[in-house]
């Protein structure tokens, strides 16, 4: 029994009521009691632990709850169920205790033993309502502080120890979770242990559910300390902004002369907390009012206030009021009031009041060309900064199709706003790492005397001017600490850039819009027709108005900045209502008998639902074509040789992975590097791979995409697309068309620029959103080394009767050439397969010598354009080889293409 122990069970407790079944959360409690004015850090971090302890024994107990995934304090307070059984009181409670917990372990700055005693008040309030709830709905408990000892042998803990004992707790959770994780991998074994354990607590969730249902029908007279509440969570919000009791910056309940409300008494007020500058100038004034009451009753006594200490300093602070729980500020220099989650630090309310002087008009910017050139660039911007100057607003969306330039747009307005001074630090938000380095590379290249941060790196300076970071990294980044003060404030920021602002964004990661206090710019591709009417809400609009600006995909095609697509023909087509068997090629039938007839009575289902097309999609002659489809039909670059770039979009990472198992069947000459699998499964290496796709010369020249290609990569080189699945949202399917939109200059050669893109639809898509542009046949561009092999087999036939030396060994040159490639074809290539027999006869030397009219035939038509593993000239060396072949079959057939051909000889030399 350690030192703790002994005196815990020598002497009084404000605890002592706790029950023996619990009696390790009395224990812990106790000791947080012992050092509560003797070792306040570490009374601080014992409470948050004591806290977290007793909710988890809450959530095994309470048969309304489940234990989330995260188990730590924050995660348990916040859980909808917990949420939804809990008094306010309670929850306030708790919330003091986790802050304060947070503060003994990230603030250098000493904890007051008053502050500390009142967070143990804290932790009996809530040990109080756990214990009358689930125990004794009679239970009689007062606090008292005279119980927590003022003079005792007890060290006091460091920082560095509360930190270490935080990091073992911390790993300790992960211990558990990481075994119950081990054990769900054996998904019998833990559905026993669950019976078990079950079967165990059922009767104590019995139980204590008549006790809730007893204390629920009684009500609770306990006295929660409402004004001491209050009173810690705003001083606890003060410090996590810098502002400390004590320090020549914070003064409370600071005397005013001349305050209005007052004037028919003593014309005295007293303002609760008036925050300064270093020079004494005020800069913040705030008013509390008490917990039950609405915080908004505090507005105009605030106002007074302000009033008063702009006559006194000539110099009118912001306004805050609260009642500790909801907090507003107003700055009615600029704008009506609007809630914020906490304080502005000092330099962020300096900032504020100096931009009363400072901030230039925006009506009329001076708009960087050299960023953005386009006219409905300019138009967006100037729509937005109207929108924030004359109409006072302070979000904005903006509607664009893909490709439009939305990043480079915002890089503009990021330099009008900070140059005007309308905004000093911002934040760029993307939902997936490879598009936050897209951005800090756009960012770095148009604004680089503006040094953009990468915040998913640890080393960044969360002071930049410009800050980018993923949705996830920030939702962590908010809860940081850095010297007892949070990393970032809800002043932080001036601006917030949201990447596809959409009402799922908003769902998942609306936390951080309502935390930053700041102008909020929205950037969407989705339609404007499609824009949910929640989306619009998030940014003060509505369906009616629209955005703050729009252009759509068909005015950019119309207008030459985007490239339109075409849909290419396919020869195998996934219906998405399921498949019939009367409807399919015999090789399917096979295919359809090998999955779906009853292995038992061996009937056959005439028709299948949509559970079919998860195997449908699976199943190696469905893959085959399509990749057949996309290598024979897709777009080519390099004189024809060469598939353009492709994204295919894949159903699942085990259908990606299937695709490319395919693709590298079938196309062994490319060595497993011309088709790459890009999803989330790759870890960190999906982020390098994207790199090396984007890549114009490159390889993957194929990505196989899983959701992370779908939205906000930019490769203009893509020139196909390939739907391998059935997509659901309008929104999402036109942000994957996009991928295909940008133009891009000598894509085929100089001079010789993209002009469309093929999407190959296997999935109904265009059918299922009622969209269906006309389909083509794509013009199959003969590839360059099949020109080269069909001029070397047609010059090999003419120099057939010549017997001179030259010509004899120019002949052996051109056929040793084809024999050669022919040889590296694959017999297991689904291509070659159908050829296999004359491929066979071609594999011996001998055959080339003599060539009959139909096998020569057979070889210029089909036998040329096969794949073969040979070894490839780059497509310089091929060109050239394909001029000088049609300068000498000029010669010999004596053309008058041959002058020019000479010359061109000459020129390129």
């Amino acid at each position: 029994m350690n030192n703790d122990d002994t005196q815990n069970n020598q002497r009084q407790s404000n605890f002592s009521f706790i029950d023996d079944e619990l009696k390790h959360i009395r224990e812990f409690a106790q000791k947080t009691e012992l050092r509560g004015r003797l070792d306040t850090r570490y009374a601080c971090f014992q409470a948050r632990l004591t806290a977290e302890t007793a909710l988890k024994w809450i959530f095994k107990a309470d048969r309304e709850l489940t234990l989330p995934y995260n188990t730590m304090l924050s995660s348990l307070i916040n859980d909808a169920g917990f949420q939804k059984i809990a008094p306010i009181q309670v929850k306030r409670s708790l919330t003091i205790i986790q802050k304060y917990g947070n503060l003994a372990a990230h603030s250098e700055h000493a904890i007051l033993a008053q502050d500390t005693v009142l967070v143990v008040k804290q932790l009996h309030s809530f040990l109080f309502w756990l214990h009358r709830t689930y125990y004794d709905v009679n239970l009689q408990s007062d606090f008292n502080d005279k119980l927590i000892p003022d003079a005792g042998d007890i060290a006091k803990t460091s920082r560095s120890m509360i930190l270490e004992l935080e990091q073992k707790h911390e790993d300790e959770e992960k211990k558990l979770r990481d075994a119950l994780e081990a054990e769900k991998a054996d998904k019998e074994a833990y559905k026993a242990k669950l019976a078990i354990q079950e079967a165990e607590i059922a009767q104590l969730k019995t139980q204590i559910a008549a006790k809730k249902a007893e204390a629920e029908a009684v009500p609770d007279t306990h006295d929660y300390s409402e004004a001491e509440t209050r009173k810690l969570l705003i001083d606890v919000l003060l410090k996590e902004a810098g502002w400390h009791k004590g320090s020549h910056s914070l003064k409370e309940e600071y005397e005013l002369e001349g305050v209005d409300r007052n004037k028919n008494y003593t014309g005295t007020g007293f303002a609760d907390y008036v925050l300064f500058d270093d020079n004494g100038l005020p800069l913040a004034v705030i008013e509390a009012k008490k917990t039950t009451k609405d915080a908004q009753l505090g507005k105009y006594q605030a106002l007074d206030y302000a009033n008063a200490i702009e006559k006194k300093f000539n110099q009118r602070p912001l306004i805050f009021y609260t009642n500790g729980y909801e907090i507003f500020i107003w700055d009615d220099h600029f704008y009506p009031e609007r809630k914020i989650q906490g304080f502005y630090k000092k330099d962020e309310l300096q900032l504020a009041i100096e931009r009363r002087k400072s901030r230039k008009s925006t009506l009329n910017p001076t708009i960087n060309r050299k960023t953005v050139e386009r006219p409905y660039q300019h138009l967006a911007i100037r729509a937005v900064t109207e929108h924030f100057e004359t109409k006072n607003q302070r979000r904005a969306l903006l509607v664009m199709a893909t490709g439009s330039g939305k990043t480079r747009l915002t890089i503009a307005l990021v330099e009008v706003l900070q140059k005007a001074n309308w905004a000093k630090r911002v934040l760029f938000l993307c939902d997936r790492d490879s598009l936050v380095k897209q951005a800090k590379g756009a960012f770095t290249k148009f604004l680089p005397n503006c040094p953009a941060a990468d915040l998913r790196d640890a080393k960044s300076d969360n002071l930049s001017r410009v800050c980018l970071s993923t949705y996830h990294t920030m939702m962590n980044l908010i809860n940081e600490f850095k010297d007892g003060e949070r990393l970032f404030s809800p002043g932080h920021f001036d601006l917030l850039v949201i990447d596809e602002a959409h009402r799922s964004i908003y769902q998942k990661f609306g936390a951080i819009f309502d935390y930053f206090d700041s102008f909020l710019v929205g950037l969407t591709a989705t339609p404007r027709d499609e824009v949910d009417k929640n989306t619009y809400q998030m940014f003060n609009l509505t369906k009616e108005t629209g955005p703050v600006f729009g252009y759509d995909l068909g005015e950019a095609i119309d207008q030459g900045y985007l490239l339109n697509y075409y849909k290419a023909a396919v020869s195998t087509k996934l219906s998405r209502e399921g498949l019939t068997y009367s409807q399919l090629s015999d090789e399917d039938k096979e295919e359809y008998d090998k999955h779906f007839v009853d292995e038992v009575t061996g009937e056959r289902p005439e028709k299948v639902g949509k559970e079919a097309i998860n195997k449908w999609l699976f199943n190696t002659p469905t893959v085959d074509s399509f990749l057949k489809d996309l290598m024979e039909k897709g777009i080519k670059i390099a004189g024809g040789d060469k598939l353009g770039k492709t994204i295919i979009f894949a159903r699942n990472s085990d259908h990606a992975k299937f695709i490319v198992t395919r693709f590298d069947a079938n196309y062994p000459q490319h060595k497993g590097h011309f088709c790459a699998q890009i999803d989330y499964t790759l870890g960190k290496d999906a982020e390098t791979m994207i790199d090396k796709f984007k890549k114009a010369d490159g390889m993957p020249q194929i990505a196989v995409s899983v959701d992370m290609l779908d939205t906000g990569i930019d490769v203009p080189e893509v020139v196909n697309l390939v739907f391998a699945k059935p997509v659901y949202s309008k929104v999402k399917f036109w942000q994957m068309i996009g991928r295909g939109t940008r133009k891009c200059e000598d894509l085929f050669g100089p001079g010789d620029d993209k002009k469309c893109f093929y999407v190959f639809d296997h999935c109904e898509n265009f059918e299922f959103f009622e969209t269906n542009p006309g389909g083509v046949e794509s013009n199959a561009v003969i590839p360059l080394s099949q020109r080269i092999f069909r001029n070397r087999l047609v010059l090999a036939d003419l120099l057939q009767d010549d017997d001179s030396e030259d010509s004899v060994a120019i002949r052996k040159e051109f056929l040793d050439n084809l024999h050669g490639y022919v040889s590296g074809m694959c017999d297991a290539n689904f291509l070659v397969r159908p050829h296999l027999q004359q491929v066979s006869k071609l594999k011996n030397r001998e055959t080339w010598e003599k060539l009959d009219d139909e096998l020569r035939a057979e070889v210029a038509k089909t036998i040329s354009g096969l794949p073969s593993q040979l070894e490839q000239d780059d497509e310089y060396a091929k060109r050239w080889d394909q001029l000088l072949l049609k300068t000498e079959l000029a010669l010999l057939e004596k053309s008058g293409e041959y002058v020019s051909l000479m010359k061109k000889n000459q020129k390129d030399c």
